[in-house]
């Protein structure tokens, strides 16, 4: 039907899923190659305690975007699966939150403010990202509840 209306979005989500796993083996590499692993293992827990809700939140966004494609947008795998990146972003957020002094200390300590700035955005868009699948989950359920109450009247 509309097989590839989404086509770009899911290449779009693949590829962040990809970089962020090259950023993390890059980081684990460039920890264990060139510092002592000591200094950053708060902030390397942190990053890999993460990446499995990121991986689950790149699935389930995968899937929203078949599930759309096969024309199932207004379904209940639809409102668990907004559900479920929102619960993710909410982890996520968390995560970098707890750490984040763990990251000022290390970017004091090497001098890189971007690595705060970094910590930031991470915490900012995972909350940014939950709010809307929060948002879009409220509105699929309603949505779905008013498709529901006009199937009964008909």
């Amino acid at each position: 039907m509309q097989h590839g209306s989404t086509l770009l979005l899911k290449i779009v989500v693949s590829v962040i899923g990809l970089a962020v796993l090259a950023l993390c083996l890059l980081l684990l590499w460039v920890a264990t190659e060139t510092v002592s692993i000591d200094d950053y293992l708060t902030v390397l827990i942190g990053m890999y305690t993460a990446a499995p809700p990121f991986f689950f939140a790149v699935y389930q966004t995968l899937l929203l975007l078949s599930l759309i494609d096969r024309g199932q947008a207004f379904s209940d795998r639809s409102v668990r699966a907004l559900r479920m990146i929102k619960f993710c972003g909410l982890v996520i957020a968390t995560i970098y939150a707890l750490t984040f002094p763990f990251i000022i200390q290390v970017a004091e300590r090497d001098d890189a403010p971007g690595a705060v700035a970094i910590g930031a955005i991470i915490i900012l868009a995972s909350a940014a990202i939950a709010t809307l699948a929060a948002v879009l989950e409220r509105l699929l359920r309603e949505a779905l509840a008013m498709k529901a109450e006009n199937e009964l009247t008909v």
